[in-house]
């Protein structure tokens, strides 16, 4: 399992349109994604999970990646969550 935190950059944090790239690149990949923010661990596969995470800019968000190409999607769910582009 590959872990990794990463800083929200968008200046509305992850709202729908972020969520909903986020999700479409999640389940690009064969593997497991779960998104971590504080207390609360979700399916980085499912819009309504990510969206209920409350993730605002400058807040952590760490993801626990397992599975089949967990490393190239570890890289491209976190320029998806690093981007500046709202």
């Amino acid at each position: 399992m590959l872990t990794k935190t990463f800083t929200i950059q968008n200046p509305s944090g992850i709202h729908a349109r972020p969520a909903r790239l986020f999700v479409e690149k999640a389940t690009s990949f064969p593997c497991d994604v779960n998104v971590i923010k504080g207390t609360k661990k979700i399916n980085g596969k499912s819009i309504m999970g990510l969206m209920t995470l409350g993730a605002a800019k400058g807040d952590q968000i760490t993801l626990e990646i397992s599975g089949g190409q967990a490393a190239e999607a570890m890289e491209a769910l976190g320029k998806v969550l690093e981007s500046v582009h709202d």
